[in-house]
């Protein structure tokens, strides 16, 4: 926080407790609260190098060494049958969240699990992956996985509708949805917001789906049904994940609790 605003907000308790002097005991209980926090904190840093250190060493011997056989078949090659798209939000590591084991799931994640439409110059990172994914791992499924308070789907409801942007690269990548949030508004306007955040997290999964097609080694994978098309949306706030296959309505058709 800036000096002066620390200072205003100082000021402004010390003039609220003046006023109102029944608040002095939760002032105080709040700011001892905090306190603790802030101690807490500091007292207790992440030690990054020990933290991966460890990590490792709890892979290596409960996982690595456990599966011998499962590891030397990767070290020859990989051949997942998944490609899937999913966001960059710590809470939602699909290798937890559907239990793929090592080689089952080519992954790429992003903000808001969102996959541009085909442009070898604008997005040739993407690209790249699902080429490989198609063409050269051969994977027979891509499932883009929408979740549940997602921050990059609150930050697209949030654009104002001048366009204006206040950061250098998250809101122009999460613009790649804008048609999902105008159907959204349109279909939705009645609901609340989070509602409609809700219905954002998943309608946008769609628009991925979409643009997956504009990739012509995708089109003639799906058009030979050699390649499925798949769309999710894990609930972690109640437990429940809905599958859904191309399709562009805001119903999924498959939940499982």
């Amino acid at each position: 926080m800036a000096k002066g605003g620390y200072e205003e907000a100082i000021a402004g308790l010390k003039k609220l407790l003046s006023e109102k002097t029944d608040l002095e005991n939760v002032a105080a209980a709040k700011i001892n609260e905090l306190t603790a926090d802030l101690q807490a904190s500091t007292e207790n840093p992440v030690d990054a190098v020990q933290r991966i250190k460890t990590g490792f060493a709890h892979f290596k011997k409960e996982n690595y060494e456990m599966h011998p056989d499962l590891y030397g078949k990767l070290s020859k090659g990989q051949s997942p049958k998944f490609m899937v798209f999913a966001c960059s939000d710590s809470r939602v590591c699909p290798s937890h969240v559907l239990n793929f084991q090592p080689g089952e799931a080519f992954m790429v994640r992003n903000i808001a699990n969102m996959v541009p439409p085909y442009d070898q110059t604008k997005f040739s990172g993407t690209g790249a992956a699902i080429e490989y994914a198609v063409l050269h791992l051969k994977v027979e499924n891509i499932l883009v996985i929408g979740h549940s308070c997602c921050g990059g789907i609150k930050g697209l409801m949030a654009l104002p509708d001048d366009g204006n942007t206040s950061s250098e690269f998250i809101e122009e990548w999460v613009k790649l949805c804008l048609p999902a949030k105008a159907k959204v508004k349109a279909a939705c306007s009645g609901m609340e917001l989070s509602e409609q955040c809700l219905a954002l997290e998943k309608e946008a999964v769609n628009i991925s789906l979409g643009n997956l097609l504009t990739y012509p080694f995708v089109r003639e994978a799906v058009a030979k049904k050699a390649l499925s098309l798949k769309g999710g949306h894990y609930d972690f706030v109640n437990g429940s994940f809905e599958l859904w296959d191309l399709e562009f309505s805001l119903t999924p058709s498959l939940t499982l609790q």
